[in-house]
């Protein structure tokens, strides 16, 4: 006979019963769990089990008999062998389910853990089932988004929706999570139903296989650009400063969210500071804040981005422009985890985490006596470095597709195409401004069609003016090769003018006026 709760619960047994004139409600009634059976003892002649007073000597072989009689019924009755059946059927089919399947009750004791949420976590079944899944999950099993977890009794569903899980050997997992309440028309809301399911391995090959999709924004499957993209999953979750390089342009700060939307900060707020758009005195009141009188104008206390973004992250760009004096204030930040605002005198003590980015050689800038070196170790722990545009150039032709998506829904214009003369270019353009210029391209290039299809004079002058070569010397006898695409750009940058493009392209007018015929 069984008492407890968790007991009573337990996937171990195959029949529990409660003797008691106070049984537990029989909420927990679902597939897997054992069949439970209530004897009240009032109603059988037997003494309340919580009675003080124990049996005599004399009414104990009567209470024997009784009870053993009460057993032999039951065991001989054709309906608890066809319950346990059942059970065991049911039970089968739930351990066999490809979907993770954890079920809690109302104050979130689990009793349901199958043999897929093992593998999925790396939880036995014995470890977890009767404990609160707060207990067991202390960051949340469900990220904090299951209403049990503030408001037991809640009754509320939610669909799939995906979360990062860390197992218990430590490798981060993709999950998608269903969380259900488990509703009865008898007695309400019984408790929670949590189906789940890994999809590391089929992001992972969404992302290697398509630039499209993007990962958390970012586009392209280049090798270098897959080796950024398993950086940002390897250090989400690791609270340490993570420094960005890149040329400007390459997308930092989309990296720099991408480490807060996987990480455990995620419903922390992520305060970014352009370190290199506000002067000297400006920024640091913006990083640390000051207090009332600190200087002229400063009218009231206001809250720098350190305190706003406590227990987020706070994101730094450009960091090499900041000044040696910012910098020991930041480096006493990273050390003590506290600062004092401009004009104060007590410090603030904060849980941030921070981002850095920069488009310039902080090693070099050490070496050269403009950047502490004790703060740049601080900073560059790990370091991503992106890859510049001009490296990947593979990823171009998804990054413009999906460019062409985006401007065209953000300006409202119709979705135009691209002539391939003019993918052409942008493929063998060096992008200087990497996929920010990439971007401002073609949202030119939308803008200045008229025909829906965006033609090599809808591209940027400066775009054009980047693929002219130096005038070529044409081989006599010979005339020299060229490409439409080239062709169409040279055109395009002396405004149709035949004599110039020949001159440009070091070939006679005749060879210029043959390739203008096969356009």
């Amino acid at each position: 006979m069984l008492y407890s709760q968790q007991a009573a619960t337990a996937s171990t047994h195959d029949i529990v019963i409660q003797m008691n004139n106070h049984p537990l409600p029989p909420d927990l009634v679902f597939a897997g769990l054992p069949i439970r059976i209530c004897w009240r003892p009032s109603e059988l002649g037997f003494p309340d089990p919580m009675d003080t007073k124990p049996p005599t000597s004399e009414s104990l072989p009567e209470l024997d008999r009784l009870l053993n009689a009460r057993l032999r019924d039951l065991f001989n009755d054709p309906l608890l062998e066809a319950g346990l059946r059942i059970r065991l059927t049911f039970g089968s089919l739930i351990n066999h389910l490809t979907d993770g399947v954890m079920a809690h009750d109302r104050n979130r004791r689990i009793f349901l853990w199958n043999r897929t949420a093992e593998l999925i976590t790396g939880y036995s079944a014995n470890e977890v089932i009767g404990l609160d899944c707060h207990k067991v999950f202390p960051d949340r099993f469900c990220g904090g988004d299951c209403s049990f977890c503030l408001t037991p009794n809640h009754s509320e569903a939610r669909l799939r929706y995906p979360k990062s899980f860390v197992k218990r050997d430590g490798i981060v997992r993709d999950i998608e999570m269903s969380v259900v309440t488990l509703d009865t028309d008898d007695r309400g809301v019984i408790g929670a139903l949590v189906l789940f399911r890994d999809m590391t391995e089929l992001n992972t090959l969404r992302r290697k296989s398509s630039g499209q999709g993007g990962f958390h924004g970012m586009i392209g499957s280049h090798p270098s650009m897959q080796r950024v993209y398993d950086s940002v999953e390897e250090l989400a979750h690791v609270n340490v400063p993570i420094l960005i390089q890149g040329e400007s342009g390459t997308g930092k700060e989309m990296v720099a969210k991408a480490l807060h939307e996987i990480g455990p900060r995620a419903n922390k707020p992520f305060v970014p500071v352009n370190c290199g758009a506000l002067p000297e005195g400006t920024l640091e009141s913006e990083i640390f804040g000051h207090v009332r009188g600190a200087f002229t104008g400063a009218i009231r206390d206001k809250k720098g981005r350190f305190e706003l973004a406590d227990g987020g992250i706070l994101f730094l760009d450009e960091i090499g422009e900041i000044t040696p004096t910012l910098q020991v204030k930041l480096l006493r930040v990273l050390q003590e985890s506290q600062f004092v605002p401009v004009g104060g005198e007590r410090p603030i003590k904060v849980d941030v985490q921070i981002l850095c980015a920069t488009n310039r050689n902080l090693k070099e800038m050490t070496q050269q006596g403009k950047f502490r070196e004790d703060l740049y170790y601080r900073l560059a722990v790990v370091p991503v470095t992106l890859p510049p545009l001009r490296e990947r150039s593979d990823d171009i032709p998804a990054l413009v597709d999906y460019y062409l998506d985006q401007v065209s829904t953000q300006i409202g214009a119709e979705r135009v195409h691209i002539s391939q003369n003019t993918m052409d270019i942008l493929i063998r353009y060096p992008w200087p401004g990497n996929v920010r210029e990439l971007r401002n391209a073609i949202q030119y290039g939308i803008i200045k069609t008229r025909t829906g299809i965006i033609q090599p004079n809808h591209l940027p002058p400066e775009v054009l003016e980047g693929l002219a070569e130096p005038k070529k010397v044409a081989q006599p006898g010979r005339p020299a090769k060229l490409h439409l695409g080239e062709v169409q750009a040279v055109m395009a940058q002396v405004d149709g003018n035949k004599a110039k493009a020949a001159r440009l392209l070091g070939v006679s007018r005749t060879t210029l006026y043959k390739m203008l015929e096969e356009i």
